[in-house]
């Protein structure tokens, strides 16, 4: 993959570098907050080589690359000057929704060490299986070293992010994180666990730890950003930059041990406690609904509300029950891309799965849900099934994770302890289930025997079961003349049109008797039910499709009764059309059954 002209192409078709505010990315994702979304070409972006979708989202402009996606930023930012941060010259944002302003501000903040906190939980989960099998001792020094390269990063969270989060809000960044250093400063956590209280200037502070902390900091840093820009104004540039952060950190500190970070913990512990209360009131119903909708939640941004209370069960409480039933719902997807692999003949979609079910079983599921199993619908349906079953297990085993990671395989080790065979099975049978339902059940028969296009050939399924006949034959000179373009004819015995292509509903005639429809490729097709059967004025038809939705081949478009339209006096030859017939060489097949089967094939005129 050519990642710099990827990153120029993208640039480009979002509108420019002077249309973005905000530019960083995830695991599989560039996230853009522009400053006008409708000045960025999505179908052009959607179509260059290496990306896999577009999502708008959360007020977030995301082009889902996959896993070459940091290479691909770093040509963005070297091409444009931008940095994996909110860019101070910009003006602000011109957001008023609420939860996506805080929805992007928790992903922006976690993001950029996501990764780092991913391999430490893992490191520490592998430590936790090493010493369960007694391969290592937890008193040795081997131990105690990995351990501590394992840990550092959660006991010392709120300073990383101290520092991500003054990133998001414009805060001095070095500030922030010295705010954010001295609650966790050695001597005032030994007195905070000894229970002593201090007093500033007469107040007393409430002994709390911050080691591990989430809320507190976020909540502190969101004040500094209140605080700071007052405090620049007061005083004037040549003594700006020592002033500012010596009255930053000498009314924050204090402010956060006394007010700020009790309150920070104190609403750390609701969220605990309600999120404990629902899921020891029905773990296994509670696993089954965070099981099946957790990708969906994934798809709408909204799965990083979820990521603070997580981080905060285990800093309060040790552990937390919600990761182990992720772990089913994303390994769930990786079993549809492995019944996906196993059932289709199309070479691209059987090659894309191949690397889906890899990149799914390690947790990136991006480029299997947006590739594959969303655009082939039942895919994406039976995955959620699977991983509510396996999340209700799970969750009825109440397995823990003790430590954060992202749910894949890779995290099994986390989940040593209370109920983890429960962990095993569940990942099991989501992973099982998910392939065998989308193997038997997932795949229309036209996406499962779909060949691969070329880029200049195009495959047209029959739209309908019937008898095939020439276009040529057909009682209506127009049509007959090919005039409006070539195409084949269908003497009908079934009653359901689906689309020949994935693509576009480009019209939808009022009376139903005809239907547009763009493929992806470019092919311009009507779809005619009858001849002058516009006549009917939509008695016997029964539209399913509106214009401008999108349809993948083999999606039902409308429903129609042929013999009552005999009756009626008219003839319900179904004809399949390519309008723009000039720019291919259309050729039709020699058999004479409909069977949803190839009756066109397109060549592309060079």
């Amino acid at each position: 993959m050519d990642y710099e002209k990827l990153a120029t192409d993208i640039v480009k078709n979002i509108g420019g570098k002077e249309n973005i505010n905000t530019a960083w990315h995830c695991a599989t994702r560039l996230r853009f907050k522009l400053k006008d979304e409708s000045k960025a070409k999505t179908a052009e972006i959607e179509n260059l080589d290496g990306v896999i979708t577009v999502v708008q989202s959360a007020g977030q402009y995301q082009v889902v690359v996959g896993n070459a996606v940091a290479n691909v930023f770093e040509a963005i930012a070297r091409q444009t000057g931008l940095d994996n941060e909110e860019q101070k010259t910009q003006p602000q944002e011109k957001e008023t929704n609420l939860v996506n302003r805080f929805i992007a501000f928790i992903s922006g903040t976690f993001t950029p060490f996501l990764g780092a906190m991913a391999g430490a939980g893992i490191l520490k989960g592998l430590l936790a299986l090493f010493v369960a099998l007694n391969w290592m001792s937890a008193t040795s020094g081997t131990y105690e070293i990995l351990y501590a390269a394992g840990d550092s990063l959660f006991n010392f969270l709120p300073i990383f992010l101290a520092f991500t989060a003054a990133k998001r809000l414009n805060v001095n960044q070095y500030v922030a994180v010295a705010l954010a250093a001295s609650l966790v400063y050695p001597t005032l956590v030994a007195t905070a666990t000894k229970a002593q209280t201090l007093h500033f200037i007469g107040i007393p502070v409430v002994p709390t730890t911050y080691t591990s902390s989430v809320i507190p900091i976020l909540l502190a840093v969101w004040i500094l950003s209140f605080i700071e820009p007052v405090l620049n104004n007061i005083f004037p540039e040549a003594v700006r930059n020592i002033f500012t952060p010596l009255f930053s950190l000498a009314i924050m500190v204090p402010l956060t041990m006394i007010v700020v970070g009790p309150l920070g913990s104190s609403v750390g512990n609701v969220l605990s406690t309600m999120v404990t209360s629902i899921y020891n009131f029905a773990p296994a119903l509670a696993g089954a609904i965070m099981g099946a909708f957790w990708q969906v939640f994934v798809i709408f941004g909204v799965h990083w509300t979820f990521v603070p209370v997580m981080m905060n069960n285990l800093g309060k409480m040790g552990y937390d029950p919600l990761l182990p039933i992720l772990c089913a719902a994303v390994i769930s997807q990786a079993g549809a891309a492995l019944g996906i692999f196993l059932k289709t003949k199309d070479k691209k979609q059987k090659a894309l799965a191949g690397s889906g079910v890899i990149t799914g079983i390690f947790g990136i599921t991006e480029p299997i849900i947006y590739g594959l199993t969303l655009k082939l619908k039942r895919p994406f349906i039976y995955a959620v099934i699977s991983g509510g079953i396996g999340g209700a297990i799970i969750g009825g085993f109440q397995v823990r994770a003790s430590s954060f990671t992202l749910p894949s395989l890779l995290a099994i080790p986390t989940y040593l302890g209370k109920g983890f065979i429960g962990s095993i099975i569940g990942i099991a049978v989501s992973f099982v289930l998910g392939a065998v339902l989308t193997y038997f059940f997932g795949l229309s028969k036209s996406q499962a025997v779909a060949e691969e296009m070329d880029g200049e050939t195009e495959k047209l399924l029959a739209p309908v079961q019937g008898t095939l006949i020439p276009l040529t034959s057909v009682n209506d000179e127009v049509f007959a003349s090919e005039a409006m373009g070539k195409g084949i004819a269908i003497v009908p015995t079934d009653n359901k049109v689906v689309s020949p292509v994935s693509g576009t509903i480009s019209a939808v005639y009022p009376t139903g008797h005809a239907i547009g429809i763009i493929s992806d490729q470019g092919a311009e097709i009507l779809i005619h039910i009858g001849i002058n059967t516009v006549k009917l004025n939509g008695k016997y038809f029964e539209t399913k499709v509106k214009q401008e939705q999108r349809v993948d081949q083999g999606d039902e478009l409308l429903a129609f009764d042929p013999a009552k339209i005999k009756e009626a006096g008219y003839d319900n030859t179904v004809m399949m059309i390519v309008t723009n017939t000039k720019q291919y060489e259309v050729i039709s097949t020699q058999e004479t059954a409909a069977e949803h089967n190839t009756v066109l094939t397109l060549q592309l005129l060079k």
